[in-house]
């Protein structure tokens, strides 16, 4: 054992750097001779700071590419391919094998999780174990959706027989914040559906997924998984100007989906599954519970250092209460205690883009340059791979912290009067993913509920902005989302209704009940699965 590793849990140690050298692409792992991609961790496994090597992926461009987009397209077969016309319990059976075989992985996902992307221990087992409950549970949600779908109906003299499918061949984008469980809700409900799909995982968390390569190859016919690793503009680029993609699957920056969208030759054609960025703000109001308000913000602000499409990104405190709230949230922060992901109790960890503490202080430089201050004492303090957060206030619109999403650790705080003051701002912001709501009175809460409920997709009561439950709508306005992600939403959001129609008469209804007696078509068919 190294000397200076001692620090670090055996069982979390990097002893051996993973050099991945095989890539998924019409069903075979394909040996990569090329050029490869170093991978390495901000945190130090060394007593002098120096970033870990953890070691190498592919580093494909447009062969690659184009290769894996081939085998998505001969596997959908113009909707004629053996995963498209499979029956739903044969595709079932293929993601029940997958996840079992998924989570004989999970000790060595997690160990990356907390290596590529700084996720602590729990975040990061809670991660993997979210992701398996979300595959179990969109299984049984397409089981439901299947049997929902057993039947016929008759309108006008007019039989039909209306069923979800598949829209096509996908190119699924994922992010680097939840590498694992994020790309999979997007990656899962596509496949599942009869879709074939081409992934690449994000620039940061790309270790991570190389476990799984073997069970994508051993579950699912060949080429309805390809996974390809490189740059996005080496490798998605490409495939989106064939115009052989019939969805963009992607969470990230409204910037890369419009420019992937763009390069779309035929771009009407094109489904949109999109999670983006947020600017979603906390409202304390003059009644909240401060205590209750302050646990919220701190876990909304700066859960995985605020680098959640869903954090707290901007508080607006009642001036009433901005002094109290100021001082005792301010205190709260520099009491976070600060460490590496498997450390107990630990809830800042290092921040995994190397160049994000000097964005960060240039935020605060611009923002005290225009009459902020830092409330905390600790706010701004340079760690090797980390800053401090920053409690700011106050904070004006003409400062790039109030307008651009931090995606990290510094938290603008405006105060106001008048309650239309943060609803005009949410009104013109770009932004329309979520609000936490802080107060007790009904009467105040009533109407203010109304009116954010047509603003952004999900107002938390007393709470922190979240994703989950899973089973709940996960979606947005303006330039924060399209289409909507859960169990239920996201088998709907990657498949179209589709049905054969019949009028009603002698002929058609003897063909209908020999298709139904011979159970000849997988389309027309009455079985469902309990």
């Amino acid at each position: 054992m190294n000397k200076e590793n001692t620090a670090i849990p055996s069982e979390f140690q990097i002893n051996n750097p993973i050099h991945q050298k095989h890539y998924l692409v019409d069903g075979e792992l394909k040996k990569w001779n090329g050029e490869s991609a170093d991978v390495y961790s901000t945190i130090s496994s060394t007593k002098t700071y120096a970033p870990t090597f953890l070691g190498s992926a592919p580093d494909m461009g447009e062969p690659e590419a184009l290769n894996a987009l081939e085998a998505a397209v001969k596997a959908y077969g113009k909707g004629q391919g053996t995963w498209p016309t499979m029956r739903v319990r044969d595709r079932i059976e293929c993601m029940e094998q997958f996840v079992e075989k998924m989570k004989t992985k999970r000790e060595e996902v997690v160990k990356l999780l907390m290596w590529e992307i700084g996720k602590t221990y729990p975040d990061s087992l809670k991660e993997f174990d979210r992701t398996v409950d979300y595959i179990y549970d969109t299984i049984e949600e397409y089981k439901t959706l299947d049997r929902d779908s057993a039947k016929f109906e008759k309108h006008a003299e007019v039989m039909a027989h209306i069923r979800r499918g598949p829209l096509g061949v996908v190119l699924c984008l994922g992010p680097y914040n939840y590498p694992l469980n994020e790309t999979f809700c997007l990656l899962i409900p596509a496949i599942l559906m009869g879709n074939t799909a081409v992934f690449k995982p994000a620039k940061i968390g790309v270790l991570l997924i190389t476990p799984l390569l073997e069970a994508f190859q051993e579950s699912f016919p060949k080429g309805v998984v390809n996974v390809v690793f490189g740059r996005g503009r080496a490798i998605a680029g490409p495939i989106m100007k064939t115009g052989k993609v019939d969805v963009l699957a992607l969470i990230g920056h409204s910037s890369s989906a419009n420019a992937l969208q763009e390069q779309h030759p035929k771009s009407n054609r094109l489904r949109l599954v999109l999670g983006l960025e947020a600017k979603n703000p906390g409202i304390v109001l003059p009644d909240a519970d401060l205590d209750l308000t302050i646990n919220e913000c701190l876990a909304g602000t700066l859960s995985f250092n605020g680098q959640r499409c869903t954090a707290l990104k901007v508080l607006y405190v009642h001036d009433d209460i901005k002094d109290e709230f100021n001082g005792r949230f301010s205190e709260a922060v520099d009491k976070l205690p600060f460490g590496n992901p498997w450390d107990e109790g630990v809830k800042l960890t290092p921040l995994p883009e190397p160049q994000k503490p000097e964005y960060i202080q240039e935020l605060l430089d611009d923002a005290v340059s225009k009459g902020a201050r830092i409330l905390n004492k600790k706010g701004g303090k340079h760690f090797d791979n980390y800053i401090w957060p920053a409690v700011v206030y106050p904070v004006t619109k003409d400062m790039r912290v109030y307008e651009e999403e931090q995606f990290g650790p510094i938290i603008p705080i405006l105060s106001f009067d008048d309650i239309e003051q943060p609803l005009d701002d949410m009104a013109e912001s770009n932004y329309g993913q979520q609000v936490s709501l802080f107060g007790k009175d009904v009467y105040a809460l009533a109407p203010l509920i109304d009116t954010l409920a047509n603003l952004v997709c999900r107002v938390n009561l007393n709470s922190s902005c979240q994703r989950g439950p899973d089973v709940y709508p996960f979606t947005g306005r303006k330039d924060s989302a399209v289409a909507t992600l859960s169990v239920h939403d996201a088998l709907r959001s990657f498949s179209i209704r589709t049905f054969v129609a019949s009028k009603d008469n002698e002929l058609n209804n003897e063909i209908l009940e020999k298709l139904l007696e011979t159970r000849l078509s997988n389309f027309v068919s009455t079985d469902y699965i309990l």
